[in-house]
């Protein structure tokens, strides 16, 4: 004995109606659904709000007349506004999770025709998460319209793992949107590839801030760029793509570029500007270098990502900007937090996605690849098309991917490396002589230096932090770095810097002077135990 046929659906409270004869000239949906001889129903479970109980018991006679083998059961579902989303998923949420399924004796259809577009929703939410274990059937008029008293009827099975294309499709688009964000480039490296596919899902998914980390050149600007055209393919923003690196940003500028301001709100103000939070309405917002904010512009950005409300320098009245934050940093935020160079409750709010961008070093396997791909981006610039012959090419390759490329500036390394191999190609062809003069080059441009532009300030420090030091105190640290570096402890070291002045005091604490000089940087001994003999 095969299973019973059970329906699921609401009364239709306008197409469902009839009292005259004439009625059965009509197409009522959830009496003609039982009048289909391919599709006999043993129960029709009709779910009906008080209000509507004389039309149902209607229904429940014309069923009885065309249907005589089908169980009609009157389920009472309160429904005060079939048009509140939240009330109507709560009711049919209350009675799926009450109702007794069998599904050893049972097959269910959840018919989706009748009631609000809301209860239709919420209907297909439901089945489709399983809580009615059911597929979905669908009726209409067909083609006689009004006058057709039967019409037709299709059933959907929401199991997708069924349907070999639409899944396929959607592992479509999601290759397509991870190859968006790797720019097209076929990476190699396993742990990139699942950093982007974690992206992928996230930039789909979320509209929560994404903080992306990584050296200077690792690719930051490009793959926010990148994230940004994947939300716009999708429909998930409409507004514009606005950055900055926050480096350059300083004093009553910052504020000013950021937020806006009003005309008269400081000396030289004599326009007004609606900075680029409010440009960014609807969009997104890259906050490159986000750790060379001050606390007060931080401070501002905080209300405004959790707000999406902020004031204008000069302004009496708040402006609204719905945007979506993308920050990049080269920064330990963390160690900043504790030196007090960053907002605890910033990092807090920007850290829920983190993705770190690895440096070309740590992405040796992807080199060629990224090769093939700046000369086809020299050729599109350029409108000159340049190759390699087999020996330049195996001989660049061998070296970029050697322990000996630093590549220290990491992609944009390999840009300007390609640039000028490419504009001093012969004949459109870089042979093995452009290549060992590039090679010779990189070399010497990552050789360590004297001073406070090599050395250990260039390993403890970025190029942004150096920027803000004066060259006294650089090439004090340079010393005074390379000290510590020998010692292997922070006492050890204090004493060898302090040696001198010690003797003077009665009792001294050598190592938390040190810890206090190397904190003005932003440095803790931890972060040069890296670097010790032995370690």
């Amino acid at each position: 004995m095969g299973k019973k046929l059970v329906v699921i659906g609401l009364i239709g409270t306008t197409l469902d109606v009839g009292k005259t004869r004439q009625r059965w000239d009509r197409w009522r949906p959830s009496v003609s659904i039982c009048q289909h001889e391919d599709l006999v129903i043993d129960r029709f479970e009709l779910l009906v709000d008080e209000r509507y109980m004389a039309l149902a018991r209607t229904v429940s006679e014309d069923i009885g007349s065309v249907s005589p083998e089908t169980e009609l059961r009157i389920n009472r579902l309160e429904q005060p506004d079939p048009w509140d989303f939240e009330k109507v998923f709560a009711a049919l949420y209350d009675f799926a999770r009450a109702y007794p399924f069998d599904l050893e004796k049972e097959d269910y259809l959840v018919h989706i025709t009748t009631g609000s577009h809301v209860a239709q929703i919420c209907l297909f939410l439901l089945t489709e998460s399983r809580h009615f274990p059911a597929r979905l059937i669908q009726s209409s008029p067909g083609a006689q319209g009004r006058r057709s008293s039967v019409g037709t009827y299709s059933i959907v099975d929401l199991d997708l793992s069924r349907y070999d294309m639409i899944a396929t499709r959607f592992r479509e688009d999601r290759r397509e949107g991870e190859a968006l964000l790797k720019g097209g480039i076929a990476t190699r490296n396993k742990a990139f590839n699942a950093m982007i596919a974690d992206l992928e899902r996230v930039a789909l998914a979320s509209k929560a801030p994404v903080l992306l980390e990584g050296p200077t050149g690792a690719g930051k600007t490009r793959l926010a760029h990148r994230l940004y055209e994947l939300r716009k393919g999708r429909r998930l923003v409409d507004g514009p793509f606005v950055q900055v690196n926050c480096a350059t940003l300083r004093g009553e500028g910052a504020m000013s570029t950021l937020f806006g301001h009003r005309r008269g709100a400081f000396t030289g103000a004599l326009e007004a500007r609606k900075g680029l939070l409010l440009a960014a309405h609807r969009g997104l917002l890259f906050l490159d270098e986000i750790g060379e904010l001050g606390l007060d512009e931080q401070a501002m950005l905080l209300r405004a990502i959790e707000e999406k409300r902020f004031l204008p320098l000069g302004a009496d009245q708040e402006v609204t900007s719905d945007f979506q934050l993308v920050a990049g940093t080269n920064r330990d935020l963390t160690r900043d937090v504790r030196s007090g160079r960053f907002r605890e409750d910033l990092l807090a709010r920007i850290n829920l996605w983190t993705f770190r961008l690895p440096g070309l070093a740590e992405r040796r396997e992807d080199i060629e690849p990224n090769l093939d791909h700046e000369l086809d981006r020299f050729a599109a610039e350029q409108g000159t098309r340049v190759t390699m012959n087999r020996e330049a090419r195996s001989r660049f390759i061998r070296f970029a991917t050697s322990p000996e490329a630093a590549w220290n500036g990491n992609f944009r390394d390999l840009y300007a490396a390609v640039t000028r191999m490419a504009t001093l190609s012969t004949n459109g062809r870089i042979t093995e002589s452009v290549v060992d003069a590039e090679i010779a080059r990189l070399r010497g441009a990552w050789a360590p230096g004297d001073g406070a532009e090599g050395g250990f300030v260039a390993r403890f420090l970025s190029p942004a932090d150096r920027e803000r030091i004066d060259l006294f105190d650089l090439l004090q640290l340079e010393q005074v770095l390379a000290v510590c570096v020998e010692c292997r402890s922070m006492s050890d070291a204090g004493r060898r810097l302090f040696q001198a002045s010690r003797q003077t005091k009665a009792s001294s604490n050598d190592a938390d002077r040190l810890r206090k000089y190397l904190a003005r940087f932003g440095l803790e001994w931890k972060d040069l135990a890296t670097y010790q003999p032995g370690s």
